[in-house]
């Protein structure tokens, strides 16, 4: 089964740019889109409902911010917008769903570069989120936990570690939580198949024109429970596909 995720940076503004192609020729199973910008009434149906998927929907209550969704070609057997925790879930930062026995979080996790609030809102997100997944883990759960993290976990996933050490999304209490998100029983697909690979990244600053010189974040990720290794098959990151600020990552598995 291919998963792809992709933070499309507003939907609507994707699908001029050639989200539906990219649908029909992605190979994907299962696609979860961060950054919706949109609730579904607001869309056209061809992205409402694209041929040959189901889609799952988690809106923010603030119309064009945040916002997740889920496309699949597998049956889904349960759907939930978020954790239960309200000022998270308003957001439509959660798109979960299952699949058998595995349970896929499509998350937009928060961004706090604007300020001290939205840092402090983004590191309560992060420790309120860990301890809902290790209850989970707890309980023998499969879990795949894809999308924007907007955290890159160490120096090889950005391009000058030394520039951007006191940058939102490069700090040390966020790459220190990543690290706590691994040991409770985490793996990143994508350095697990290539642990040593280098300048590749998901995300480009776009008012620095920063894709041109490949000045780049790998902050987009699919991340899965420990006892998926045994099913995991393969991953990448699709750093050439264009129409957003990010690039889609994707990891093969068997569900």
């Amino acid at each position: 089964m291919r998963l792809v995720s992709w933070n499309v940076n507003g939907i609507r503004a994707a699908q001029k740019k050639g989200f539906l192609n990219f649908m029909e020729g992605a190979g994907a199973d299962f696609v979860g889109v961060q950054e919706t910008k949109a609730w579904p009434d607001q869309l056209d149906e061809a992205v409402r409902d694209i041929k040959g998927f189901q889609s799952y929907w988690s809106k923010c209550a603030r119309k064009g911010y945040s916002g997740t969704a889920a496309f699949s070609k597998a049956p889904v057997a349960e759907f939930s917008d978020g954790i239960g925790i309200e000022a998270y879930d308003s957001e439509g930062r959660f798109c979960i769903t299952k699949i058998n026995d595995v349970t896929i979080y499509n998350v937009y996790f928060p961004n706090g570069a604007s300020g001290k609030v939205r840092h402090n809102f983004k590191m309560s997100f992060l420790t309120d989120f860990l301890a809902h997944l290790k209850r989970k883990i707890d309980s023998g759960e499969k879990l795949i936990v894809m999308g924007d993290y907007n955290v890159a976990p160490q120096d090889v996933d950005v391009y000058d570690p030394i520039k951007l050490a006191k940058t939102s999304g490069f700090l040390p209490e966020e790459k220190d939580w990543f690290q706590s998100f691994l040991k409770a029983g985490f793996v990143d697909t994508f350095r697990h198949f290539h642990p040593n690979r280098k300048n590749v990244y998901s995300w480009w600053n776009q008012i620095e024109r920063a894709r041109v010189g490949n000045r780049g974040w790998r902050i987009d990720m699919i991340c899965v429970t420990q006892n998926l290794i045994p099913q995991l098959k393969a991953a990448d990151i699709w750093d050439k596909v264009e129409g957003s600020d990010h690039c889609p990552v994707l990891a093969e598995i068997d569900i």
